[in-house]
């Protein structure tokens, strides 16, 4: 799916950034390979210079430098906790998942996988359910995750979320679409 919130959209620009990097830097090494493989020149004086050196320290030390501030930005994006429009609360299960829109008195439901025979033509075995959750779009949403028995994970690809749900642990995440849709 295509990304849906803003912080899916930084972490696709990242990941073309860091493939750009990494295509310039394999460029350049398969051409240099191929320069010392065709030809008989050797030039002897770069052999003991210093120069090339320190070239060749300090370009991957930027190139790291590169890589690792975009990085670090989204990871703070991900982490800023602003007063949310709603805080809706997921809990894992064996086989289903609970959720409570906690703002809002008694106002919870479990929701089920749709067994395979169930399944309409063009609906997604293991990803349809019996109770969807109907969130607002253009909203920020505090997810509050947890687990009741074993480990899970939640995680909506499309709004660049993904959390651990634990017993006993209780994970806060923040969401936020920009359009409306099934995720």
């Amino acid at each position: 799916q295509n990304a849906t919130s803003p912080i899916m959209e930084e972490l696709i620009a990242f990941h073309d950034h860091a493939l750009m990097i990494i295509f310039l830097i394999s460029s350049l090494v398969l051409y240099i390979m191929s320069l010392m493989l065709t030809t008989k020149l050797t030039h002897t004086s770069t052999m003991n210079a210093q120069e090339i050196e320190m070239i060749w320290t300090i370009l991957p030390a930027i190139i790291l430098i590169m890589i690792a501030l975009p990085s670090l930005r989204i990871l703070y994006m991900t982490d800023e906790f602003i007063k949310p429009y709603l805080t809706l609360k997921a809990i894992g299960h064996q086989w289903y998942w609970s959720y409570e829109y906690s703002d809002y008195e008694d106002l919870a439901f479990d929701s089920y996988i749709m067994p395979t025979y169930f399944l309409e033509p063009g609906e997604f075995r293991l990803l349809e359910v019996d109770n969807r959750t109907t969130l607002p779009m253009e909203a920020d949403i505090r997810m509050l995750v947890s687990s009741h028995d074993v480990l899970h994970s939640w995680a909506v690809p499309s709004l660049g979320v993904k959390t651990d749900a634990i017993p006993g642990r209780l994970n806060q995440i923040m969401l936020a679409s920009m359009r409306p849709g099934l995720f």
